[in-house]
């Protein structure tokens, strides 16, 4: 074996153009370690970044991780690329990185463009050209043809850790990507959910951060299996109509020895600036948006997982922390910017680039915001001064609803507007409206755990907030678990509370879902027109003493209307009156009071048809029975009675 690798590139005088601009977005076409024959001999092309270091060098099996004997070649273009092929090394074979920076030291460094990693605790590379023959091209076809706004989300968020587990004596007890797609495709199908989003696969090293401090950003992490396993799984989903959301982590990384981190011997990925660079919520690195080669590295990765795995969209996690300088900083440990604010220009510049790149070459991939503050814009188009995101979290929402809940109904009249008041901005972003995994985690307790009084008020608060989160105009997302009221807050270490499946007032909280599922999908009325206000409109919301609110969701053609009324307190009404805006037929399509779900029984009317009787200011009215803890769903009736 040579000790110096031999010349070659795969990179032009263009490439080296785009990646010192900041424009080069198929990075992991050039980067990282590539199989195939130079002259007729066998072996993989290694490129890397690292402009500061004195020497790069390759470790692995092949040289006994001898960091003096496989050397790579710096280009002499100043792009700060080492690069080199290196015969008789391929797939399988693990490897690093033995840089020496320009104090001396030697880093044994992953690659950040590897597609395959060592499992943990191990922590090298490893050279992979898997192959996959991909069966989801009606499904694609279909995803292509579809208006995001007027498409429904409804997202199963899953960590693909503790979904189940296997009581087999192994530490973890994983089940893997190919026994996944047996067992979670088939069940997210049942229970009727739209679209999956994964708590982050991509390779990390340390269980307890469930994957939100990534190493390896362009590998699918080796506990589960191989990335043509992870295909599989995806592929799956997609031949069972099931839309694929990957959480991506763009907003800092550990800085474990073997990650980006001081990658070069200087602070090459991360800012110099610990104002800057270092976040103390995550004890993590923040990347630096403003250079170049940073960018190019995490917009080549969104496109990457949307054109390699299919992704059908990407959930950014912690867009908040990315767009606040003082976010999590007292003051004196934070810079503002050039015009002494506290917005992070180069990532708000970063995060424009990176939706407007994807969409280029995606267009009907998805991309979603987690971000909570009132920044303006977040899923406004860029040209319009936005951030290009299709959709963003609701937190607010999430929020004023479980602290409405959680109130013994006694004193909800007091609180009516934490149940109303989303409904004022309701439409100022494309809102997902999340019940996530940090609701329900670290002593907050589960989404059923948080309900007040007895056993039964519990699981019909629980059935109410479900019905209420399903009629609010948005897409939606609901973490494993809460499907079918697990009483027991999510540990990532422990699978999710299946037994429990075995009383009925859990069957019946599954049942709900399924059903609000089918209702949600089938009906235009709920997603048509979910992020424009002219699919929405109140017909009572300010009887607070009742805890009422009333309201109709309406599609694009003016028969495509749900009547929903909610009732947020035990009581009964025989006869409740509401205003409606025309004369009009209704059929009651949703009872979450019925008892195949737990509830009481109660008779609701199965038809209501309007009369010319004034009130809430509307020429028609309805009486109405109204069941105890409830959302009752009404279906307008054409003139062909459907």
């Amino acid at each position: 074996m040579t000790s110096t690798a031999i010349q070659y590139s795969l990179f032009t005088d263009f490439d080296i153009h785009l990646f010192r601009e900041g424009k080069h977005y198929r990075l992991f076409e050039k980067l990282g370690s590539h199989p195939m024959k130079v002259d007729g001999e066998q072996g993989t092309y290694f490129a890397v970044w690292a402009p500061n270091a004195k020497q790069v060098n390759l470790i692995g099996h092949f040289n006994d991780w001898n960091k003096h004997s496989l050397h790579l070649i710096r280009r002499s273009d100043g792009s700060g690329i080492w690069e080199g092929f290196i015969p008789d090394i391929g797939h399988g074979d693990a490897y690093k990185y033995a840089i020496l920076s320009q104090k001396g030291i030697w880093l044994e460094k992953g690659d950040p463009y590897a597609r395959y990693w060592e499992e943990r605790p191990n922590t090298a590379s490893i050279v992979w050209d898997g192959k996959y023959d991909w069966k989801d091209k009606k499904w694609l076809t279909k995803r292509a043809k579809q208006d995001k706004n007027a498409t429904p989300y409804s997202v199963y968020e899953v960590h693909l850790g503790s979904w189940k587990k296997k009581n087999d004596g192994t530490e973890h007890g994983f089940y893997t990507y190919l026994e996944l797609a047996e067992m979670l495709v088939p069940y997210v199908q049942k229970m009727g959910f739209t679209h999956v989003e994964l708590m982050p696969i991509m390779e990390f090293p340390y269980d307890p951060s469930w994957g939100y401090q990534i190493t390896g950003y362009f590998a699918t992490t080796s506990r589960f299996g191989t990335p043509e396993d992870f295909k599989y799984l995806v592929d799956t989903f997609h031949q069972a109509g099931i839309g694929v959301i990957l959480d991506w982590v763009p907003s800092h990384f550990p800085q474990d020895g073997h990650g980006l981190g001081y990658f070069d011997g200087s602070r090459l990925y991360e800012h110099e600036d610990p104002r800057l660079g270092y976040h103390p919520d995550w004890e993590s690195l923040i990347f630096n948006y403003g250079r170049y080669e940073v960018r190019s590295f995490l917009i080549s990765n969104a496109i990457f997982w949307a054109e390699q795995f299919h992704a059908d969209g990407l959930r950014v996690d912690a867009v908040a922390s990315m767009l606040y300088l003082d976010y999590s900083r007292d003051e004196g440990q934070w810079l503002p910017n050039k015009y002494g604010g506290n917005q992070n220009l180069e990532a708000i510049s970063f995060l424009r680039e990176m939706n407007d790149a994807l969409k280029a070459e995606f267009p009907d991939v998805v991309t979603i915001a987690e971000e909570s503050t009132a920044f303006s814009g977040v899923s406004r188009p860029t040209e319009t001064g936005g951030l290009g995101f299709d959709q963003k979290w609701m937190m607010g929402w999430m929020h004023d609803t479980l602290k409405y809940f959680a109130r013994p109904s006694i004193y909800r009249q007091y609180h009516h507007s934490e149940i109303t008041f989303s409904l004022i901005y309701a439409f100022s972003e494309n809102f997902m409206l999340p019940l996530s995994h940090d609701e329900v985690v670290h002593g907050k307790n589960s989404l059923l755990s948080k309900m007040p009084e007895d056993e039964w008020r519990r699981f019909a608060n629980l059935r109410t907030m479900y019905g209420l989160m399903f009629m609010h105009p948005g897409s939606k997302l609901l973490f494993m678990g809460g499907e079918f009221g697990q009483y027991t807050e999510w540990n990532f270490k422990s699978g999710l509370d299946w037994s429990v499946l075995e009383y009925n007032h859990h069957k019946g909280v599954q049942q709900l879902i399924i059903d609000l599922n089918q209702l949600y999908k089938s009906n235009k009325a709920t997603y048509e027109l979910q992020f424009d206000p002219s699919g929405f409109e109140w017909l009572s919301h300010d009887d607070y003493k009742n805890g009422i609110i009333t309201f109709i969701r309406k599609g694009k053609k003016a028969n495509d209307q749900l009547l929903v009324v909610c009732n947020f307190l035990p009581n009964v009404h025989e006869n409740y009156q509401i205003g409606t805006p025309e004369s009009s037929k209704w059929r009651l399509v949703l009872n979450s009071d019925d008892k195949v779900y737990g509830g009481s029984g109660f008779k609701a009317l199965s038809q209501l048809e309007t009369a010319p009787i004034e009130k809430h200011g509307k020429a028609q009215s309805i009486d109405l029975k109204i069941a105890p803890l409830s959302v009752m769903v009404y279906k307008k009736v054409t003139k062909r009675g459907k």
